[in-house]
């Protein structure tokens, strides 16, 4: 008997340290996040159409006829088709991204991988794009 009452603890800590509860906070932030991303993916959607359709309406007042100078709509169309592309992408990586998150943590095995190079990226692009529409309003002026 005494030898069971040694061999017990040791199972008991090994079924402990296999058995690690995952405190529910974190599935709740995992899935704040990604709600936040599909929200950046549908901004960045509805803010594509929203370029793209202002670039159909120009041409529509420039094929009316009317008196006003109105600039080419070459770019917004393009620009517009471009973002709402990158809000394709926003929102399947983010699903892909928070589905290998979700398991990373149910097998006790998150990694520094799912750091925010992702976000990074897309603040860079983002600025890029605001940077070139910036340049091509002040050229209008």
């Amino acid at each position: 008997m005494g030898n069971q009452s040694e061999q017990s603890p040791a199972s008991n800590a090994s079924k402990q340290s296999t058995m690690i509860e995952v405190d529910p906070r974190i599935y709740l932030a995992a899935e704040r996040t990604f709600l936040a991303w599909i929200r950046t993916g549908l901004a960045l959607l509805g803010f594509g159409f929203v370029v793209e359709r202002f670039g159909l309406f120009l041409a529509e007042i420039d094929a009316a006829g009317s008196a006003l100078k109105l600039p080419s709509n070459g770019f917004s169309i393009p620009l517009g088709t471009i973002l709402i592309w990158l809000g394709i992408v926003v929102l399947l990586v983010s699903a892909v991204r928070h589905h290998r998150y979700i398991q990373a943590i149910d097998r006790n095995e998150f990694r520094r991988a799912f750091g925010s190079a992702f976000a990074f990226s897309i603040a860079i692009v983002l600025s890029i794009f605001a940077m070139v529409m910036s340049a091509y309003l002040l050229k209008l002026l």
